[in-house]
């Protein structure tokens, strides 16, 4: 059974403006309510799709129908929707067969075994960092990161990872010049800020964010670079500050540098990584 929409007549221009003014396809604006579906908060009704995207219900409910009915969006009670079994199984096949997941994946285990600490592995995406790969302690409290979570490359540890190794040309891109939003108290926005804090990775291999992101987390990245010598992501440890103190990050950075290393010596050689445990 169809579910009704009244927002107004069905007709549309073939391509809506975003936003920004720009028009977008069909395929954009199906991409676009995939990636509503899929930020936290899901199930997702009709009327919270539109505004996350900026499309019109009708046209939301359109792509909706479409997107269910080829498995890639599921409807649920209450007239609310979330991701589908499609998508989940290609996600899960496309992180399966990356070659940066696949070498970072046993590093970041003994990571976060030596540790004890919630790892990550994040790719660079546009303005922000994603994370591919999440390694959790067993303990009574998770970090509210997800695989798939986009996060801010400029106020993010393993975001300013990836900035460390950027062209300068991108980094501007990034930060430009107006002060960034704050997202604690503690975040840096002066973008020069941004800069100087970015060459604690030159001096040391790895750098910290301090409650930058998030209040009471602390966390510590290193850039991985592939066999070219760009940046291919960067691994961090996280904790809450009460957990992860600044004393220990004179421990855990070179940790979490040397499993940096051996990813990048991974992605570099073209060969698996095969680790054993300490006797």
């Amino acid at each position: 059974m169809r579910t009704a929409v009244n927002d107004g007549p069905r007709d549309e221009p073939q391509d809506e403006p975003e936003r920004s003014g720009q028009p977008r396809g069909a395929v954009d604006k199906a991409l676009d309510v995939l990636s509503a579906l899929v930020r936290p908060g899901s199930p997702h009704r009709l009327a919270d799709l539109a505004k996350e995207t900026g499309l019109a219900k009708p046209t939301v409910h359109r792509m909706l129908q479409t997107l269910t009915g080829s498995g890639f969006a599921v409807g649920v009670a209450g007239g609310s929707y979330q991701v589908g079994p499609r998508l989940l199984g290609m996600s899960a096949a496309a992180l399966a067969s990356s070659k940066e997941s696949r070498f970072a994946r046993p590093v970041l285990a003994e990571l976060q075994r030596r540790t004890g600490h919630t790892v990550h592995y994040a790719v660079r995406h546009g303005l922000d960092a994603i994370y591919v790969e999440k390694v959790e302690p067993a303990q009574a409290y998770r970090m509210t990161s997800r695989v798939g979570g986009e996060v801010p490359l400029y106020c993010t540890a393993v975001g300013r990872a990836i900035l460390s190794r950027l062209p300068e040309a991108e980094v501007a891109e990034v930060l430009g010049t107006a002060p960034l939003p704050a997202r604690t108290p503690r975040t840096l926005t002066d973008p020069a800020a941004i800069r100087h804090a970015l060459s604690e990775v030159d001096e040391r291999g790895f750098l910290v964010e301090d409650e930058q992101n998030e209040p009471d987390v602390r966390c510590v990245a290193a850039p991985v670079v592939d066999g070219l010598g760009q940046v291919a992501g960067a691994i961090s440890v996280s904790g809450l500050t009460f957990t992860l103190s600044l004393d220990s990050v004179e421990v855990l950075g070179p940790l979490v540098r040397d499993a940096a290393a051996q990813v990048s010596a991974a992605l570099g050689s073209g060969i698996g990584i095969r680790l054993v445990a300490d006797e």
